[in-house]
């Protein structure tokens, strides 16, 4: 979806996902180190964002040795379970074991959620938080004067943003700057979701299949979890089909025996099909998607990650900040106006369609960050989706598609304690998601609205 489309005479280049955009700044070059005199203003911001982010950490950190017991009323374990009355015992990030309330082992600290429902650590399966709206309210871009350090800033806050509204882990398809947000969050304590990136994505400009060989080599090498391909045109261009079958192939073929999964950006029905014969592991979007396609995505194991809203909404919103900038356009933001029913369709289509696996991510850019619980409202309310099912897209099946099912994406012994809580039943009433008062990820507590000071 994210994806901008080169205006005549304009500096954003065809492919939004590579907007040209202020590169970051390498998040360690500024935390945790002095910063020398005269540095800019912005890196002063930015080290004391870091500093910040650290002392919150520590506020709610408990050390690893250190069990922590969740004492919850409700827990929904992301696999269709429910259990109640329970203590969940984390030891060193993990989660140790899940027991009936009992005594509390020796030196345990104890957080009581009262009767709040506990749900594992949600997961967004497409995300762009290194999109922004700059200092004139408008997308940034790399012609629009803002600094590195304003753009890291503007990364930070967003992945902060998305951590508060209980998404632990998400997908950035892609950016380079991802790396070092991706790497500065798993290892400084910078506050913020784990993060799989796919780098810089590649499209049918990046060469042959040979050509795309390599550059999937050079993106393994590059630190990419996840390859990002672009088989369409933008919704706002029509959305045809662009990569050939044969680039395809060629890419998901060599991200496959490198051991990388592929995730591909595709409209139109032919452009899905495509992705799926040629062994793409997760197709994004599919708003023109039919049902034989549905069923080969089905029966080839292919995951299919439609949007529902959000990206839609978040759009035609903010019309005025993205107006005028690539593909964003009159005819562009029509053809979104379109896409809205489209979009509930295909995911009462796709959850009926026997065997298929219907993931969840939201395409979320600029202006949607901390808002990803709403698709999920979507999905439930406009595409007739049960909660519950809904609730396993976003964690286990997710987890599942981002090859880290033996970690996150539940609450079960064994796994990281990705541990979340909101005021009421979201299997009973799904807007509960917008309501997180508790965050938990590997361990550290990082949200509890309801603590004692």
């Amino acid at each position: 979806m994210a994806r901008a489309g080169r205006a005549r005479g304009s500096q954003v280049p065809e492919d939004a996902d590579r907007t040209g955009r202020a590169a970051l700044i390498p998040i360690g070059a500024t935390a945790g180190v002095a910063i020398r005199a005269g540095a800019h203003a912005d890196q002063l911001v930015l080290a004391t964002l870091l500093v910040l982010g650290r002392l919150v950490g520590a506020q709610h950190a408990a050390p690893l040795q250190e069990p922590i017991v969740i004492r919850a009323a409700t827990v929904i374990d992301g696999r269709g379970g429910v259990q109640h009355n329970v203590d969940i015992v984390v030891v060193a990030g993990r989660i140790a074991r899940i027991t009936p309330r009992g005594p509390v082992p020796a030196g345990a600290r104890v957080i009581d959620l009262g009767n709040r429902t506990v749900l594992p650590g949600l997961i967004d399966a497409h995300t762009h938080p290194v999109w922004y709206f700059n200092r004139q309210n408008r997308l940034h871009t790399a012609t629009d004067g803002d600094t590195p350090a304003q753009s890291t800033l503007a990364a930070a806050a967003n992945a902060y943003a998305t951590l508060m509204a209980g998404f632990t882990t998400i997908q950035s398809v892609g950016s380079r700057s991802d790396a070092d947000l991706r790497d500065w969050i798993a290892t400084q304590g910078l506050p913020g979701p784990r993060i799989l990136t796919s780098l810089d994505p590649l499209t049918e400009r990046s060469g042959g299949p040979d050509s795309l060989r390599v550059l999937v080599r050079e993106r393994k090498a590059q630190g990419a979890d996840v390859i990002k391909l672009f088989a369409s045109a933008s919704i706002r261009e029509g959305g045809q089909q662009t990569m050939s079958d044969s680039q395809l192939v060629a890419a998901c073929g060599e991200a496959k025996a490198l051991g990388l999964r592929t995730i591909v950006h595709a409209h139109s029905a032919a452009a899905v099909r495509a992705a799926s014969l040629a062994g793409c592991t997760q197709v994004e979007h599919g708003i023109f998607v039919t049902q034989d396609v549905l069923t080969l995505m089905a029966e080839r194991g292919t995951y299919f990650d439609p949007q529902c809203a959000l990206v839609f909404r978040n759009y035609l919103d903010n019309r005025a900040r993205y107006e005028g900038i690539g593909n964003y356009t009159d005819s562009g933001f029509a053809a979104m106006e379109r896409a809205l029913p489209l979009a509930a369709q295909d995911i009462r289509m796709a959850l009926v369609t026997h065997g298929l696996k219907v993931v969840y991510g939201t395409d979320a850019v600029a202006g949607a960050d901390g808002h990803n619980a709403e698709d999920l409202v979507c999905r439930v309310q406009k595409a007739g989706e049960a909660p519950m099912h809904a609730i396993q897209a976003a964690t286990s099946l997710n987890a599942e598609a981002l090859g880290l099912a033996q970690r996150i994406g539940a609450i079960a012994p064994g796994l990281d304690a990705d541990i979340i809580a909101v005021e009421s039943d979201p299997s009973r009433d799904i807007t509960a998601l917008r309501r997180v008062s508790f965050v938990m990820k590997s361990g550290q507590v990082l949200r509890n609205d309801g603590a004692v000071p």
